[in-house]
């Protein structure tokens, strides 16, 4: 399905997958809240993001996507004075309970971010590192786990004859790929994509768009991007965040061929921001 992007006359390649609105809701977000210090940086968020889909968060810059998206595995914990008002439910657990080790979380909720960002150890390791954390020790499970990440992050043809190399040595777009298939060694149910493909060329955008994909036949994923036709590409939903608030929340087929707010369709359509 093809829409045209009014003001530039440029158009937009929807997915159009089946409707996955029956789909169990993995992430059940309510009445969300965020502050840093005083300043409050989001506004009541009530969401629930579908098991096995990808949901696509876009808006401005500053308007909350990357808060938002570091609420579903605490990593906004680590940030002095950040805290939350509201519930996150994982599978109907509350992630912000005391009870949660945090932990075991950001193990169940993997993170990829916007800069890649691989360990100065060689691509065996930096794959291998997350299992051994766990306390996996035995080689042939560790081969067989770098193995696998890699193949499901579409990556181990291009380096299954230099796994001791550096992984430093890799171009840009090939350590994005390893730094997903890392998160992906510690068997996550949810995987967390910041802008991932942001500082990456063309080609390389496309591996990985290609990349999540195929991914979400297995995963839950919830991707922050600035790029429309990448948000078509690639999400079945999408959420568009202004200033902290959820303005609109559907399938992607429908928010971006009939938005229900014109704050929504001014966005998309380039009128605004």
């Amino acid at each position: 399905m093809e829409i045209k992007i009014l003001n530039s006359g440029k158009t937009l390649r929807v997915n159009q997958d089946q409707d996955l609105s029956s789909n169990t809701t993995k992430i059940l977000v309510r009445d969300l809240e965020m502050f840093y210090g005083p300043v409050r940086a989001l506004h009541g968020i009530d969401m629930e993001i579908k098991e096995k889909a990808v949901t696509a968060l876009i808006g401005p810059s500053g308007c909350g996507k990357s808060t938002f998206l570091r609420t579903l595995n605490r990593m906004n914990d680590t940030i002095p004075g950040a805290r939350i008002h509201g519930t996150v439910l994982i599978d109907d657990v509350n992630i912000y309970s005391p009870e949660v080790n945090v932990a075991v979380l950001r193990r169940m909720v993997g993170m990829v971010f916007q800069k890649q960002n691989p360990f100065p150890k060689s691509i065996f390791d930096n794959i291998a590192y997350g299992p051994r954390l766990h306390g996996v020790i035995d080689k042939a499970v560790l081969e067989h786990i770098v193995e696998e990440s890699l193949k499901k992050a579409a990556l181990w043809n291009e380096v299954k004859d230099r796994l001791q190399t550096g992984a430093l040595e890799l171009s840009g777009g090939q350590q994005q790929r390893l730094c997903i298939a890392r998160v992906l060694a510690v068997n996550p149910e949810i995987i967390l994509m910041d802008e991932p493909a942001s500082a990456l060329d063309p080609l390389s955008t496309a591996k990985i768009e290609e990349l999540i994909y195929e991914l979400r036949k297995n995963y839950t994923i919830v991707i922050v991007t600035h790029n429309m036709q990448q948000a078509a590409r690639v999400s079945d939903f999408t959420a568009y965040f202004y200033m902290g608030s959820l303005v609109e929340f559907g399938l992607t087929k429908d928010v971006f061929t009939n938005p229900l707010k014109k704050e929504t369709e001014d966005y998309i359509t380039g009128r605004f921001g």
